[in-house]
């Protein structure tokens, strides 16, 4: 996913030095708020920085695009059927309920 570039500003952290992200980049990859890694100097001027989001944050980041996405395809559907969009009724959750009766899930 190539992005424009990101404009680093040099920071004074405790005692040390140290490089400041944009805002921006954050809001951009959230995935990589509060991630720890690794400077490699490949030249004078040149870095490469490789950052490790928690698996956690990952994990999050999967589930939520999988679900923007199955909502979208739904939307999408919805919206282009001949007949529109369908509402849920008081017959339809009976008949849903008795469907699923007796299913267990891991989290119950």
């Amino acid at each position: 996913m190539p992005t424009s570039p990101y404009r680093v500003t040099p920071a004074r952290i405790g005692n040390s030095s140290g490089l400041r992200l944009p805002a921006a980049f954050y809001r951009d990859h959230p995935q990589f708020a509060g991630a720890s890694g690794q400077v490699e100097v490949l030249s004078d001027t040149t870095l490469l920085l490789r950052l490790e989001p928690s698996q956690d944050q990952q994990d999050n980041e999967e589930e939520s695009l999988m679900l923007r996405l199955f909502l979208d395809f739904l939307s999408r559907e919805a919206l282009a059927a001949e007949s529109g969009p369908v509402f849920y009724t008081e017959a339809m959750a009976t008949e849903d309920e008795e469907l699923l009766a007796g299913v267990h899930t891991e989290t119950e």
